[in-house]
């Protein structure tokens, strides 16, 4: 058994150890208590959908983190988020992937305010309350649609009845690379440089340079964060402000953000009427690298004899041989910077017209505007290139839900209908200009250069309109018997005039078997639940606004007289039958809680089929008047079986001990991308490239890593077979190669985490865990860096010389098994004793690592890579990892 499985096992057997003592809890949920999922709300246990709800008890990292969904690492079976080097969000996905074009990415929904992931970015973790994880179709058909790849709920906090208080939290934080690519250091590259009898090609100029150090720092992060709350019995108000600054480990890379959250609520004419206002908005500002993946690759790759200073001239040396880099030191001049701004304002007037009817009106406008400004200095790009662009979003939404709450003695009846309107609107222009004579002006004047390109220069304008109904039922019996019924009908201007609105039904049941008359005796089961849902739900984010109409677009230029104008020509082939992807899932669910609510036990085993799926098509001309068509033909199935278990087996006045795990298992298969569309039948590639690798020597096709296979999980290797190495009698070697087969996938069939919190007295220690196991990872990496044909042109490995590869034919020699267990943080705190005092009510003081350490027989660099994004890096380490580093947080919380 190796590490990682053994850590899992121990990890796994405390989570379920029985202890004496007081009632503790680890996130248990009262099956009587009222909670809101959705649009809709009622008891725990009247929801039978896959529901999962974080309560501000369970964040105990949330004052550490820089990013909001952080939080809920490891924590959620399914949850599967994914960061870059910058520990940036590149992709979350709920129970696997979904699309082919676009929609992976779970609905985010923020006080009721809908968005993407970057409706996150102005959201302090300091400032939520709960997130409720929507998983299956029966509860995710509430939102039709757009639905289709989960729903993340997010609660921010508000006021309380009392007198006014202030919180305020702090944190520094220093990051420090420990790990870096082990490339040949200058001596060695002279001495190989002789040994290989390439000395005559060696461009040696004296210096010896780690360029992976140069383009490094010690990161810094600071955050501050203070928040005013306080209020009545029917009034209460709680505002906030934060500020980040962040500087990574790589010198052209920063962010500063701050944010701001807003609540009121306020009760008028003796109950009648409650009003909530809020308000959340952030601004901020990013330094990017433009190319990272040419960066890393330049500071790995370059000549270790150039120097790291500029040369007489006051420009960095230059190796144009090496056609794929560059120097690293003149990258970094290159600017890649965004401003952008986000405002949501919400409100919501709740009506209590009888004592079991409510009216509540919700109305919400978004408006975000983002600029990206960049720069191309002339020591990196002939003659230099400026680039502007402005975008602006704007979000309308508006809906009004009345509802009828009936108690029947033994039955009781929860009856809900809704009507809403969503407007979007999208506007923007970017410019580029080249040939400047100087690199004084940067971007900041755009009239320094001298030539546009035609292509280099626009704007759009596009707006897309969309009308909800929904209707739900939801009927119980002897508090134990649920039955759920949800409609939702969806027209939105997006899809095609054939198919202007979709239906999303989903039907469900629950089974509150504790509070059957044969479990009254028993005391070890306290809550046990058996829940079944089917369900619908849609995805429409693979469509553009206008993607169903006939549409014209600028094709050049034409003389007339003494000028020219702009012709216009049609862009594609019309579809009227464009609608939503559709995903029906089948969940059944089992939840208990035991020993006083201090174990508790979840299973879920989903089983999801997308069908109508969007992909383009190639189409014969005519009668089509373009080669290809957008089409809703193809399908895909996904399926998993979810664990989650939490338990408090130790708990006391000075101490107490709370373990909480998950485990998902789960497939994905692509089962079609043909059939019928107006008699013609269309049918794509059964393979196709996904990710490739890119770099020098790698050019004329045959790269390609993972493909998505009709047939087969998306992200699959189709490699050659590489039987072993062949001597070419110099001491170098090269591949043999074999027949290509089906080699493995990328995305894993195992994920896990865990999460372990442990308090003595005043004292606390919590750590996060997560794993991912059953995939693979191309090391494209090394089969850069371990062939001895680019050098000297390009560094390669330290080991390189000694393996004495001397070819980079792409096989499955360096296919590796993706299995890691990584401790994501560690956290010691301390409630610091306080004498009564006018002041400070209390305070905590906080020590966090995070990136602790990965448990992974993987040899590169890192296997937390791209294992779930369907794009051109899935399952490919190729030449773009980030240096790893550690970041220590010293963090400090006081209530006044």
């Amino acid at each position: 058994m190796n590490r990682s499985a053994i850590f899992l096992t121990l990890m796994w057997g405390l989570s379920v150890l029985p202890s004496s003592g007081q009632t503790g809890s680890a996130g248990t949920t009262d099956p009587d208590s009222i909670v809101t999922v959705g649009y809709a709300t009622g008891s725990a246990a009247s929801f039978a959908g896959s529901v999962k709800k974080i309560n501000e008890s369970q964040m105990n990292n949330k004052d550490q983190v820089t990013n909001a969904l952080d939080v809920i690492q490891g924590r959620v079976a399914g949850l599967q988020i994914e960061r870059n080097g910058a520990n940036a969000m590149s992709a979350v996905r709920l129970r696997g992937t979904t699309s082919l074009t676009g929609g992976n990415d779970p609905l985010i929904i923020v006080d009721g305010v809908m968005g993407d992931l970057s409706l996150l970015s102005s959201i302090y973790p300091t400032d939520i309350e709960s997130f409720t994880i929507l998983k299956d179709a029966s509860e995710t058909s509430q939102y039709g649609s757009r639905g289709a790849a989960g729903v993340i709920e997010v609660t921010t906090l508000r006021g309380k009845a009392g007198k006014m208080r202030m919180v305020y939290n702090s944190s520094l934080g220093l990051s420090v690379v420990y790990k870096n690519l082990k490339m040949l250091s200058a001596d060695r590259y002279r001495s190989y440089a002789q040994l290989s009898g390439r000395a005559e090609d060696l461009l040696d100029l004296g210096s010896s340079t780690d360029f992976q150090e140069v383009i490094q720092r010690n990161g810094f992060t600071e955050k501050h964060h203070i928040a005013f709350y306080g209020g009545t019995e029917k009034s209460s108000y709680r505002v906030s402000l934060g500020y980040l600054d962040n500087r990574t480990v790589i010198r052209s890379m920063n962010d500063r953000t701050l944010m701001s959250n807003m609540n009121m609520t306020q009760q008028m004419f003796d109950g009648i009427l409650q009003v909530d206002l809020g308000m959340f908005g952030s601004t901020g500002k990013k330094q990017n690298i433009f190319d990272e993946q040419k960066l890393f690759y330049s500071a790995a790759a370059w000549n270790p004899t150039f120097p790291d200073h500029q040369n007489e001239q006051g420009g960095w040396d230059g190796y144009p041989s090496a056609s794929q880099i560059g120097n690293p030191q003149a990258l970094l001049e290159e600017k890649d910077h965004d401003e952008n701004s986000h405002i949501s304002t919400h409100a919501k007037l709740t009506f209590n017209l009888l004592p079991q009817l409510k009216l509540t009106l919700f109305a919400a406008y978004t408006y975000d505007v983002e600029q990206n400004a960049q720069y191309l200095p002339t020591s990196v790009w002939n003659k230099g290139q400026a680039y502007r662009a402005t975008s602006k979003t704007e979000n309308l939404l508006g809906n009004a839900i009345l509802s009828y709450n009936k108690d029947l003695g033994i039955q009781s009846l929860n009856v809900m209908a809704m009507a809403e309107m969503q407007k979007d609107t999208h506007q923007g222009y970017h410019t580029t200009v080249t040939n400047f004579s100087t690199d004084l002006f940067g971007y900041n004047n755009l009239a320094a250069g001298a030539l546009r390109p035609w292509d280099g220069t626009g704007s759009y304008f596009y707006e897309s309109k969309m009308s909800a109904f929904m209707g739900r039922l939801s009927y119980t019996l002897l508090d134990r018997y649920v039955m759920t019924v949800t409609a939702r009908a969806d027209g939105s201007s997006k899809f095609g005039d054939n198919h202007k609105w979709g239906f999303f039904p989903a039907l469900s049941g629950a089974w509150v078997i504790s509070k059957e008359p044969f479990m009254r005796h028993q005391k070890l089961i306290d809550d046990l639940k058996l829940s079944v849902g089917y369900g619908a739900s849609g995805n429409q984010a693979g469509i553009d606004s206008y993607n169903s109409l006939s549409l014209v677009s600028p094709a050049g230029l034409v003389p007339v007289s003494d000028g020219h104008i702009v012709s216009l020509s049609e862009m594609r082939n019309i579809n009227p039958d464009l609608k939503w992807e559709v995903s029906k899932t089948l969940n059944i669910g089992i939840d208990a809680q035991m020993l006083n609510r201090r174990l508790l036990f979840s299973m879920s085993y989903y089983h999801t089929r997308v069908t109508d799926m969007l992909y383009p098509y190639a189409v014969s001309i005519p009668p089509f008047q373009f080669n290809t068509l957008l089409a809703n033909l193809g399908s895909m199935r996904n399926s998993g079986l979810e664990f989650s278990v939490g338990g408090t087996p130790m708990i006391s006045r000075d101490m107490e001990l709370t373990i909480n795990g998950n485990v998902t298992f789960q497939r994905n298969k692509l089962t079609s991308l043909s059939g019928y569309y107006h008699g013609e039948y269309l049918e794509a590639p059964s393979t196709k490239g996904i990710a490739v690798l890119n770099g020098a020597g790698f050019h004329g096709g045959g790269n390609d890593v993972t493909f998505q296979i009709v047939g087969e999980p998306l992200g699959t290797f189709k490699l050659p077979h590489c039987k072993g190495l062949v001597s070419q009698g110099d001491g170098k070697y090269t591949y043999d190669v074999g027949e290509s087969y089906i080699a493995g996938q990328a995305m894993p069939k195992m994920l896990v985490g865990s999460n372990i919190s442990f308090r003595y007295k005043e004292f606390d220690i919590s750590m996060q865990v997560n794993g991912a196991f059953g995939h693979k990872i191309f090391n494209g990496t090394s089969l850069t860096y371990m062939n001895v044909a680019a050098f000297p042109l390009y560094n390669i490995l330290d080991e390189a010389p000694e393996k004495g590869i001397n070819d980079q034919t792409v096989t499955d020699y360096w296919l590796e098994k993706g299995d890691y267990v990584n401790i994501d943080y560690i956290t010691l705190g301390w409630r610091v004793p306080l004498h009564p005092n006018r002041f400070i009510e209390s305070m905590r003081v906080a020590l966090t690592m995070n990136n602790v350490a990965t448990f992974t027989g993987y040899s590169g660099l890192t296997p937390m890579i791209n294992s779930s994004n369907v794009n051109g890096t899935l399952g490919l380490d190729d030449k773009r990892s980030y240096p790893l580093y550690h970041t220590y947080t010293l963090g400090i919380s006081l209530t006044f």
